[in-house]
């Protein structure tokens, strides 16, 4: 596999989108979105996600010159209209508008509707936390989890994600999808042929299976078992429900160029730590993360990530080369 410079493969990404008709801020934003999911070696939200997310613009599916548009129905709310476009503006305008008036409020929600694939979802409340905030993402997503008991997908994975400053320190960073693993990453074993880890998934009979396409045709486990089932509820009410969004079974994939768009929401929670524990909060939780790190083979999550992206922004990422090569056509830099 080539070795790549990540700021030479957002060069590319970004002239990628705006050939596929998508209007150079936001081709800058999605850009900007899948090379930070490279550069913390998430490969599945990465540049794999390319040539779909370009599809989709060129097909009409997503709107590449959407622009966002904001409400502000009470002083602690936001609501955002992706207006069929990327979920990436949006989310980024609604966070920002947040984080404005946040220090006045204390706690700010944000809902956002007719939105898009929100990537990787640590991103957008790490982005809150190094501004001192806490910030709270919920994400609904196509169908991919059955009901526990069921036997047809009807929920979305939907990842949810946490982020909290650190005095002197990069935040704490949760980030999960509810899925015992991410459905990217069966979408990838099946593009390559390859198969998938018991425990995975189901088949659209909801029989085990370790066949990738299998897998995609059938239903996701739910991390744990019947309380994540429960957990993937509390997600589709507050990211699609609360939203004026379409639910999982509702929505269009994420993966294909045909369809109606997807409109699925997200739904964030920041709030200001000095509003709510005064100014020592950042003292308290120290002495948390102390006790944590004191413990041999003991880390704080998001450690891991910052240190593949240190490395990846500094060393480069490996690009599959048919992966690179269609990203250069599309580009036009062949």
């Amino acid at each position: 596999m080539p070795k790549a410079n990540l700021n030479d493969l957002r060069d590319l990404a970004v002239r990628a989108f705006i050939r596929a008709d998508t209007s150079e801020q936001n081709a800058a934003s999605v850009a900007d979105a899948l090379i930070a999911a490279e550069a913390d070696g998430i490969r599945s939200h990465g540049l794999s996600r390319l040539p779909s997310y370009a599809d989709q613009a060129i097909s009409g599916k997503v709107d590449g010159h959407a622009s966002p548009t904001i409400e502000r129905p009470a002083a602690a709310v936001v609501r955002v209209d992706a207006c069929s476009g990327f979920a990436y503006p949006a989310i980024g305008a609604g966070l920002d508008a947040a984080a404005e008036t946040v220090r006045d409020v204390g706690v700010v929600a944000v809902g956002i509707g007719r939105s898009h694939h929100s990537g990787v979802a640590g991103h957008h409340v790490e982005r809150m936390a190094k501004l001192g905030l806490i910030a709270i993402g919920l994400n609904n997503s196509p169908a991919g989890i059955a009901p526990w008991g069921g036997n047809r997908a009807l929920y979305g994975t939907n990842p949810i994600a946490f982020a909290c400053p650190r005095r002197d320190a990069l935040p704490i960073v949760v980030d999960l999808s509810l899925s015992k693993v991410a459905r990217g990453k069966v979408k990838l074993a099946a593009d390559k042929g390859e198969p998938i880890p018991d425990g995975w998934a189901v088949d659209a009979d909801g029989r085990p299976t370790n066949d990738a396409a299998a897998a995609m045709a059938g239903s996701m486990v739910p991390m744990g078992d019947a309380k994540g089932a429960a957990l993937v509820l509390m997600v589709e009410i507050l990211a699609a429900t609360l939203t004026g969004s379409q639910y999982g079974y509702e929505a269009s994939s994420f993966f294909t160029a045909e369809g109606e768009p997807p409109h699925v929401g997200q739904f964030f929670i920041v709030l200001d730590p000095d509003r709510l524990a005064g100014e020592g909060f950042l003292d308290r939780l120290s002495q948390l993360t102390n006790a944590i790190l004191e413990q041999p083979d003991t880390r704080l999550p998001g450690d891991r990530r910052y240190a593949i992206r240190e490395q990846f922004w500094r060393d480069g990422v490996e690009v599959p080369e048919d992966l690179y090569l269609d990203l250069k056509r599309r580009a036009g830099a062949e």
